[in-house]
């Protein structure tokens, strides 16, 4: 095979008969290969990069397959919100990206409406860290390549056959690859997807707009009144400062040259002057895009042993910064689960929950950016609504939800009747240990445990037990998935212990 590989030696507790049922595939076809992995995941951005490292987690052997032969050159910042920080938090991974990326504060992402963060963010993370897109995808691709992932870059995709012990995948060079289940992480465009022939429902793009990092000829005070002025009419137009005299810019794409091409420095200035009579002096970009605003949403996040997660499940405008954090934490409630149903204790309707739970985020996800699009018209009534935002935004209960939703820490799955913090995920609170998401590296559920007298018995291959009276709680006891969401709360063992078999399957022995 004349492909580029990245590979790191698994763990030696990491072998074929450890993993039940992924010994060989049924002898039935000349074409049935050996289980060579348990996982292949087609697409290593951001959401392919965090799968392969969640699974590896639980010594499930997982192959990377990326298109592309060389990672992105082109340095776009891309920026992540609380939630996303929280769960890079839990794994250890956060210190790492901080060291590359610029904290800013954590308000102004709907519809580009200027308010300030509200007070007392629930969350110890409460900014957004902007990044180099290039910087997050090798720190993302390094972290699962350590724990054991597999990664083979210009390797693409072109099809696959699935039956019931596994997915027979095809490369573009005739290779053919067997594993146990396929995860489409390939982007809007997902060839897994339409593979797969799940429909992809939703609106086409009706506007374009340009967007860029460059920097200006002119004063950051020259900048700031023409935008102001600017954007009483433009909505979808702005210069900001990134430092080090770098500036994001966007600005409306119409007229600009044919929208299969890359834009061009020119078309930005061509723009700039026609809305601000004035280009700024702008000059060598460091990155240049169009996006439009298509928004559509899979039908199905799964059919039978293939998968989707990120782009290639849901596809939005840019706006209010939540695609890459969208498909990260879709990766986050996937990875434990097919790990589980790998390793061979998930409860039987456990998989199915990745569905349930991700494909009304993403609805919710794609409503709010079609609502701020809206809001970036130019249109009077668009204006009007706007401005009548703008004013309710004042207000601190309305502007504190529309940024837990945007940032994603309003997010509540159903599991059932409870208190309101069931379903939820829960910050990163003190315990006698220092900080609860140092206690979840590796994974792992966790019983937070303030009675001292439950016992997580024979889940403790898969759940941890920290009993800890002093835990910064308001309940006695919480039962933690291993994506920080709030499983169960109470002090019954045999309560406990009917929970425990939902989320984590049958007891050991």
């Amino acid at each position: 095979m004349h492909s580029q590989q990245v590979t790191a030696e698994p763990p030696s507790n990491s072998t074929v008969g450890d993993v039940p049922g992924a010994l060989w595939s049924p002898a039935s076809g000349t074409d049935r290969a050996p289980f060579t992995f348990d996982v292949i995941i087609a697409g290593c951005g951001p959401t392919g990069a965090i799968l392969a490292a969640e699974l590896r987690l639980h010594d499930v052997r997982v192959l990377v397959l990326e298109k592309e032969t060389e990672p992105k050159s082109f340095v776009r910042i891309v920026g992540l919100h609380i939630r996303s920080l929280e769960l890079m938090a839990m794994r250890g991974l956060l210190d790492r990206l901080l060291q590359h990326g610029r904290q800013r504060p954590a308000g102004g992402f709907f519809a580009a409406i200027d308010k300030p963060a509200p007070k007392d963010l629930d969350s110890a993370h409460a900014y957004l860290l902007g990044i180099p897109q290039p910087v997050i995808e090798r720190l993302l691709e390094e972290h699962a390549i350590e724990l054991g992932a597999q990664v083979r870059r210009g390797c693409a995709v072109t099809g696959f056959e699935q039956d019931d012990e596994g997915v027979t995948v095809e490369l573009a060079d005739g290779e053919r690859l067997r594993s146990r289940y396929l995860v489409g992480c390939d982007g809007g465009r997902s060839t897994v997807r339409k593979l797969l022939g799940v429909g992809f429902p939703g609106e086409p793009s009706r506007t374009e707009t340009l967007m860029g990092e460059m920097e200006v000829g002119v004063p950051q005070e020259q900048i700031t009144a023409k935008v102001t002025e600017i954007r009483e009419t433009h909505q979808p137009f702005w210069l900001r400062p990134f430092g080090g005299g770098i500036y994001s810019v966007v600005v409306p794409a119409a007229g600009v040259s044919d929208r299969a091409e890359p834009p061009t420095l020119e078309d930005f200035q061509q723009q700039l002057r026609a809305i601000a009579g004035t280009d700024f002096g702008v000059h060598s970009p460091r990155w240049l895009s169009r996006f439009g605003d298509a928004t559509r949403l899979a039908e199905r996040y799964r059919v039978g042993r293939v998968l989707l997660a990120g782009d290639a499940a849901h596809i939005h405008p840019p706006t209010g910064g939540q695609g890459l954090n969208l498909g990260v934490q879709d990766a986050f409630n996937l990875g434990w689960k097919l790990a589980a149903q790998i390793r061979g204790w998930a409860p039987e309707a456990l998989l199915d929950t990745y569905q349930a739970e991700r494909h009304p985020v993403a609805a919710e996800v794609l409503d709010n950016t079609r609502a701020q699009m809206e809001l970036l018209s130019t249109e009077p009534g668009p204006q009007a609504v706007r401005r009548l935002l703008t004013e309710l935004m004042d207000f601190d209960e309305v502007n504190r939800h529309l940024i837990e939703k945007i940032t994603a820490i309003g997010i509540r799955y159903d599991f059932g009747e409870g208190p309101d913090l069931l379903g939820r995920r829960l910050r990163d609170i003190d315990v006698k240990q220092g900080h609860l998401y140092g206690l979840l590296h590796r994974g792992r559920g966790l019983l937070l445990d303030r009675t001292e007298r439950l016992t997580v018995g024979g889940w403790s291959d898969r759940v941890d037990h920290l009993a800890d009276p002093t835990a910064a709680l308001d309940v006695p006891c919480v039962l933690l998935r291993p994506d920080g969401h709030v499983a169960w709360i109470g002090d019954d063992q045999q309560d406990l212990d009917d929970h425990l078999s939902r989320w984590f399957g049958k007891p050991a022995g």
